[in-house]
């Protein structure tokens, strides 16, 4: 059954309207974590690396081009396929996967969001407020794809309006002398905020869920040179912008340790004016909030479809999957805000996924879109399968080093913390606060 939600014939579609999977891709790429993570690579590496940013966005490319020409050619969603191919239980262990890593990306948009407004709105629950308005606007709309897009298009205006601004600004603030001194040393291809921005950027589940936005699009196999374009667009924006945010970081904030979003626009406050922190702000909030909502639908729609329960913007299921993305992804952040409570073990249990979902994924596309009874004479070519694999073969070298490097040093550095912790009450301190005891009994207190 064909997920496909027509928005207009071929010959009846303006320019504009030839667009919007891939727009709404880039919105869900450009999240918080890549605007942290392009800042703390161009604040450390200042231009020399833009190169990875390009080479990250072509890969991402390659993945949104396997979608978009799988959704458009195939009637049936990617996760009937899978079943209907590999069986249901290969489809529900990808629903799953990409599940849970958009529950753990949702925590961090959730942050965002309160990172771009608490300087100005003094009020923790903020975030309640916008999730409320994502989960109503899931609902309120019969028509969720067309309603979705033109909201993203909004939000990529506004994001590249903002953060041209602020490269503007940034580059009349530069010091001279600061592009010369841009050089990296080899070490720097190492860095775990190098592999986060890959990670940030090459966002496979993005890929995967193209698919699924070419058929809500409604485009047939007839408008499949649309698809490629939109793909191409939505891969150029994401350069773009990605590429002016590292680029400010490079020019303004050289040298400089970022620890999370706000960090970055307090950094940008004194350089760029009274403007500055406000402008770069109101990026920093279209950035989250479309990747909030965009991100949660991917979540709820793969498991959804994996399960057998539908994949249309029309289906209950998808829809209500979506908002238990977006709840989880709140209540993290709101324990996190108001009770510090310890947050590695889950980030770890996301990395974890991620493990076993971004290689995953990755294969699964490349296997269905070059499988002939499916594509037809639109199977993969020689050069898209040759940077497909390599792109495949990334994610897994990224998930190698994540499995056996990142998380445990994570874990170690947390059950150090923990025993420095349990250390820090000192035999002399238990004395003290015995014996403090003792007297509060004894006075009667």
């Amino acid at each position: 059954m064909s997920t496909a939600e027509p928005t207009g014939t071929a010959t009846s579609k303006k320019w504009y309207q030839r667009l919007g999977p891939g727009l709404i891709t880039a919105c869900v790429v450009i999240g918080p974590g890549s605007i942290l993570t392009s800042s703390q690579v161009g604040a450390k590496n200042g231009f020399a690396l833009t190169w990875v940013v390009v080479a990250a966005v072509a890969f991402m490319l390659v993945y949104m081009q396997m979608g978009a020409k799988l959704g458009v050619v195939s009637a049936e969603s990617a996760g009937t396929l899978v079943a209907q191919r590999a069986g249901r239980w290969l489809a529900v262990l990808i629903g799953l996967a990409v599940f849970f890593i958009s529950a753990s990306f949702q925590f961090g948009n959730n942050l965002g969001v309160h990172s771009a407004f608490k300087a100005y709105v003094d009020f923790d629950y903020m975030i309640i407020l916008f999730n409320a308005l994502a989960i109503g606007f899931l609902f309120l709309f019969h028509n969720l794809y067309r309603a979705v897009e033109r909201l993203m298009m909004c939000f990529v205006g506004l994001m590249l309006a903002s953060f041209a601004l602020n490269l503007i600004f940034a580059l009349r603030a530069m010091p001279s002398g600061v592009a010369e001194s841009s050089a990296t040393n080899g070490d720097s291809l190492l860095d775990i905020s190098l592999l986060a921005l890959v990670g940030t950027t090459f966002v496979i589940t993005a890929g995967f869920y193209q698919s699924y936005l070419v058929q809500q699009k409604g485009w047939s196999k007839e408008e499949l040179k649309d698809g490629v374009i939109d793909a191409r667009v939505g891969a150029v924006l994401m350069a773009l912008i990605t590429l002016m945010i590292m680029c400010t970081a490079a020019a303004a904030l050289r040298g400089k340790t970022l620890g999370n979003v706000d960090d970055v626009a307090q950094q940008l406050a004194p350089l760029f004016g009274v403007w500055g922190r406000p402008v770069f702000c109101l990026g920093l909030f279209a950035a989250a909030f479309s990747s909030f909502l965009v991100n949660s639908m991917i979540g709820g729609f793969i498991l959804a479809d994996g399960l057998g329960l539908g994949s249309r913007p029309t289906d209950l299921a998808p829809r209500i999957l979506t908002a238990v993305v977006l709840l989880t992804g709140m209540g993290m952040a709101l324990l996190v805000i108001k009770a510090g409570f310890d947050t590695v073990p889950a980030i770890v249990a996301a990395q974890a996924v991620t493990v076993l979902a971004s290689p995953l994924i990755a294969g699964a596309l490349l296997w269905l879109t070059n499988k002939r009874e499916i594509m037809g004479d639109d199977c993969n070519g020689p050069v898209v399968n040759t940077l497909g694999v390599i792109g495949f073969l990334l994610l897994l070298a990224m998930s190698w080093y994540t499995a056996t490097v990142k998380i445990p040093d994570r874990l170690e550095k947390w059950r150090e913390t923990k025993k420095q912790s349990a250390q820090n009450l000192t035999v002399p301190d238990r004395q003290t606060i015995f014996e403090g005891r003792s007297g509060d009994a004894l006075a009667g207190r």
